[in-house]
């Protein structure tokens, strides 16, 4: 494209809509169809710019004229709870079932990959000798020892709270660092599963893994099918660096970075939930059995939520995006 050629046969309608969207007095009927056509024709201008000459200064300026074009032509949007139901009825659970094919291989390997450890901390002695002295294992895994205190070492509420930031950074950080190519993502997932794997080693070396396990699932279940979620989604992120498909990368990255930000959202939700269970549960009085149900049910819950909702929302055409009104024009490309 040559931009000079480009500018000088357009500037004119440019300068039209600049104009138009000074006036102070209210449109007439052939004014205000005058600003959508050239709303529209300038969307299309700025996409064309951005797509085959990105010059910073008539991006800069084509955008601004966009954007002011827009909010005259719309309106100011305000938020309303009608975007809480859509965001929680549709565009969420969509969103995580169109990364399905990401996460559910994701908590499949991670989960192996913390049994595998766990299996190695727990029958090489010299292993558990290296992760700290006999005295402190024995600390750690006895019966009322850190393992089973630590649950209830401060008030539900605070360590709930605790809890709840600590995981959302978690995955915030796998949703944000998955443009990394997936690569951070995966060492943070690694940790996790590194100190899961240190518990089911230390645990059953001691004879306790069923207790273990009592104090992880009620919680667990949830709040590591969250991270996973984060971390496939990441990953999926950083591939989209790679493989675009038939969107232009930069499209592409868009879309797929507006539907992250969403699920980040969304998944501090879920963890809040995963949170309140860790700090009210896991430590109560409960028995085993109805600890780890009510883990179950939780989880149980949130997949029927992603697979039942969010199936028939992608169904209806959801992508986990914001809607088509607040995205930035594009231009078609070939599949």
């Amino acid at each position: 494209m040559d931009l000079d050629v480009f500018v000088s046969a357009h500037r004119a309608e440019w300068d039209r809509l600049d104009a138009l969207l000074r006036r102070q007095r209210r449109l007439n009927g052939a004014e205000a169809d005058e600003l959508v056509a050239l709303y529209q024709r300038t969307a299309t201008h700025l996409s064309l710019v951005q797509s085959s000459a990105p010059d910073p200064q008539l991006t800069g300026r084509l955008s601004q004229l966009v954007a002011r074009a827009r909010s005259a032509v719309t309106g100011t949007r305000r938020a309303s709870w009608r975007d809480v139901t859509h965001f929680l009825g549709h565009s969420f659970p969509a969103a995580v079932y169109r990364a399905r094919h990401w996460w559910v291989p994701t908590a499949l390997l991670s989960t192996v990959v913390a049994i595998l450890l766990g299996w190695w901390i727990g029958t090489h002695p010299e292993v558990q000798a290296s992760i700290a002295a006999p005295s402190q294992l024995r600390q750690l895994t006895r019966p009322g020892g850190e393992y089973e205190t630590y649950y209830s070492s401060h008030s539900a509420a605070a360590f709930s709270a605790e809890v709840w930031t600590n995981n959302a950074q978690a995955a915030a950080m796998c949703l944000v660092l998955g443009i990394f190519l997936g690569l951070p993502v995966l060492w943070i997932l690694f940790e996790n599963m590194l100190n899961l794997g240190v518990g089911i080693g230390l645990m059953s070396s001691a004879g306790r893994l069923d207790t273990f396990l009592g104090l992880i699932l009620p919680h667990g279940l949830l709040e590591l099918t969250a991270v996973f979620v984060a971390a496939g989604t990441g990953m999926r992120l950083g591939w989209t660096l790679i493989d675009p498909g038939p969107r232009s990368r930069r499209t592409a990255l868009a879309e797929e970075g507006r539907a992250a930000v969403g699920m980040a959202i969304g998944l501090a939700l879920v963890l809040f939930v995963s949170g309140a269970i860790e700090g009210f549960v896991t430590p109560s009085g409960l028995p085993t059995w109805a600890r780890v149900g009510i883990g179950i049910i939780a989880e149980g819950a949130f997949l029927s939520y992603v697979y039942v909702l969010g199936g028939r929302a992608v169904r209806a055409g959801e992508t986990g995006d914001v809607e088509a009104s607040e995205r930035s024009s594009t231009v078609p490309t070939a599949a």
